[in-house]
This record gives C-alpha cells, sequence and structure tokens, in this order.
C-alpha cells in the first residue's frame, strides 16, 4: 500500500511564479513604452552634456526619485541608452543606494511614526522585522533580489527594522547590482536599435548584435536563476 501523500500543491506554485514573471514582463514593456513616450532621453542627454558634473547631477536626479517614490526602472533604462552598459551600472548603482539610505534615514529619524502606521499591522512586514533581528543584512540582501516588495516602500520600510545602516547600505547595494545590470543592459541595447530624434548611430554588424543578444540572454537568465534562489531563501526565513 502507497502511503505517500500527493504533491499536487506544486502546480498551482508553478503557475503563480509564471503569473508573477508575466507581470514583471508587462510591467517592463509599459515601463520602455513611458520611456519612449516622455523626454527621459532627452534629459538624460542633457545631464551627459554637462561635463564632469554628469555623474554627479545624474545621481542626485536618482537618488530624489527613489525618496519621491518614484520607479526607477525609466531612469534605469534610460542611463543605459544614453551612458551605456559600465557607466550606467557605475552610476545607476550609486544613485539608487544614496536612495535608499537616505529614504532610510527618512524611514528611521523623520517619518517613522507614519511608516509605522503604514506596516506596523502587517503581517509581511512582522514577519519580515523578525527576521532582520535575527539575520540582520542577510535579509536585507534577501529582499533586493526579490522582485516580491516593491523598491521605494522597503527603502522606508526597512528604517524601522533594527538593522544597522551600514549592513542596510552594503546589503543593499549589493542585493540591487543584478536588477541594475539587467535595466542597464536592456537599456544599452535599445538605445542602439532605436535611436530617438533622427539621430545616427555606428552601424552595427550581425556579428556584434549577436554579442549584444547573447549578452542580453545571459543576463536575463543569471538574474531570473538568481531571484528565484533569493526568493525560495527569503521564504525559508520568513514564511
Amino acid at each position: 500500500m502507497n502511503s505517500r501523500a500527493p504533491t499536487t500543491p506544486a502546480a498551482p506554485r508553478t503557475r503563480d511564479g509564471w503569473l508573477r514573471w508575466g507581470a514583471i514582463g508587462l510591467g517592463l514593456l509599459a515601463t520602455i513604452v513611458v520611456a519612449r513616450r516622455f523626454p527621459v532621453s532627452d534629459a538624460l542627454q542633457w545631464v551627459r552634456g554637462q561635463g564632469a558634473a554628469a555623474p554627479i547631477l545624474f545621481v542626485l536626479l536618482y537618488a530624489a526619485a527613489c525618496v519621491a517614490f518614484v520607479p526607477g526602472s525609466i531612469l534605469t533604462l534610460g542611463a543605459g541608452a544614453v551612458f551605456g552598459p559600465v557607466l550606467g551600472t557605475a552610476w545607476v548603482s550609486a544613485g539608487s543606494t544614496l536612495g535608499a539610505a537616505l529614504a532610510f534615514l527618512l524611514g528611521r529619524f523623520v517619518a517613522r511614526d507614519a511608516i509605522a502606521r503604514r506596516f506596523g499591522n502587517d503581517p509581511r512586514f512582522r514577519a519580515i522585522d523578525e527576521a532582520v533581528a535575527r539575520e540582520g543584512w542577510k535579509i536585507v540582501a534577501l529582499l533586493r533580489l526579490s522582485p516580491a516588495f516593491p523598491f521605494t516602500l522597503l527603502n522606508y520600510a526597512l528604517g524601522l527594522t533594527r538593522v544597522r545602516f551600514r549592513d542596510y547600505v552594503v546589503a543593499s547595494w549589493i542585493g540591487m547590482m543584478p536588477g541594475t545590470v539587467l535595466f542597464v543592459y536592456l537599456g544599452s541595447v535599445l538605445g542602439e536599435a532605436l535611436p530617438r530624434g533622427g539621430a545616427t548611430r555606428p552601424t552595427r554588424t550581425p556579428a556584434e548584435w549577436a554579442l549584444y543578444a547573447v549578452g542580453l540572454a545571459a543576463t536575463i537568465a543569471v538574474t531570473v536563476v538568481v531571484t528565484r534562489l533569493a526568493r525560495r531563501a527569503l521564504q525559508q526565513r520568513i514564511g
């Protein structure tokens, strides 16, 4: 007689995973459409034209967007299109980390009561708070790697936890890096394929486009794997 329990719960879990990634894909498509319709690229081109001050201006702009609850995906894609994958990644990483740090400090010292009213009774946040108290920066890094929690809200909410500021900043910087690389690289590919305003671009050979495609596919694959591993680890710690 076979006493093994049925294993049907795996199907809903798989379906939920596909629905989540489908929603992320639709959100990314909407972001690209908005970025094409509004002069984000023009603004970033102006920033790039400011010479040595350009990195500082972009980092401050990105940090201000984080504090103001403005989704950073448009700026991240735009940075890839305008500045390229290397400089775009560096500047977005600096701006997002600075913005996350400022929002954390505001949540901890300035708007603590308002943030506590918003999240204090949320069972998910209570579980996160308890997990952070046990494991500190590890939970912060896993939260950054998982797309299940909105970036801008998380910046403020983590200010209520007992994680040390230094650990929060380092873990956030590390945890945000895969997503930053993915979106900046995607923005650089779009910038090559869809130039704005009649601007001319160097003609790419089929081999160069193939390298772009392989690089983008590899970046997406690594990001998906890392995100799944992070979500699994987070579920084990938070439940």
